[in-house]
């Protein structure tokens, strides 16, 4: 049974369509990378899934009920974790916060919450910055600290939008290598932009621009399927084709994957 089942699924902003007739199954364990272009309905499909946005047509089961009933079992990181720097706070208070549910006011967090926090931490590679300022840390160690925040809940599903946007290359591999150790026990969804890491570290890829075409880019079994009279081509199928070879926009390929070169 799939953890994540979207169904006929069309949603619109003021009569605008910005999803159309989207069908997607996401399994336990699966890496799914969820592509496309700006506006074309990535984060959309996001908060549908989350909750924050209600179904117009079609359906939505997360654990096999409404997505809001099964929000408490998903982490979310969202892709703006920009926080004021001068604001003195400490990284474990921020993983404390994951604690949303859980957390008193009055008297603070109990020992079981601190040594979940640190446990987490320890997971991401953070726990000896835990009393560091986060202020004091670099972009790619804030974004660890986020998950870490995310999985304070013990979720089934991590689920990041852009979780590498302004981190340096170095930082970026870091992430994805965090994921996919991550990724080992639960399940991963990533919106992004890097074609050579998704097709190095995901198992699924969903392309979205209104109507949404799946990819099984597993080692086992490589399918596409697309909307029904849709003219389809994306980054995917592209460097699929380019196999082994090399192109004028592509780079060498590494372990089967094309590092993509920014136009000039």
């Amino acid at each position: 049974m799939p953890i994540i089942e979207i169904k006929d699924l069309t949603f619109a902003y003021d009569k605008e369509i910005v999803l159309e007739n989207v069908n997607l199954e996401v399994e336990a364990k699966d890496f799914l990378a969820i592509i496309g272009p700006n506006g074309g309905g990535k984060s959309t499909l996001l908060k549908l899934i989350l909750g924050v946005n209600k179904v117009q047509k079609g359906s939505i089961k997360v654990f096999g009920e409404a997505p809001h009933k099964g929000l408490s079992r998903i982490g979310y990181v969202p892709q703006n974790t920009n926080i004021n720097t001068d604001f003195p706070i400490k990284v474990l208070e921020v993983v404390l916060m994951g604690h949303v549910g859980e957390k008193r006011p009055l008297f603070g967090y109990g020992k079981d919450e601190i040594a979940c926090a640190m446990g987490v931490l320890e997971q991401v590679g953070m726990q000896p910055f835990a009393h560091h300022k986060i202020g004091s840390l670099s972009g790619g160690q804030r974004q660890r600290v986020m998950i870490a925040r995310a999985l304070c809940a013990h979720p089934n599903i991590l689920i990041l939008d852009e979780p590498t946007s302004s981190i340096d290359i170095r930082g970026q591999k870091e992430i994805y290598e965090l994921l996919k150790m991550l990724n080992e026990h639960i399940t991963v969804i990533v919106v992004s932009h890097d074609i050579s890491v998704i097709l190095e570290y995901a198992n699924k890829a969903a392309h979205v621009n209104r109507q949404l075409s799946f990819h099984d880019i597993s080692n086992k079994k490589r399918t596409f399927h697309t909307h029904e009279n849709q003219e389809h081509f994306c980054e995917i199928e592209l460097l699929q084709m380019l196999g082994a070879e090399e192109c004028s926009d592509c780079g060498p390929q590494k372990n089967g994957s094309a590092v993509w070169k920014e136009s000039k």
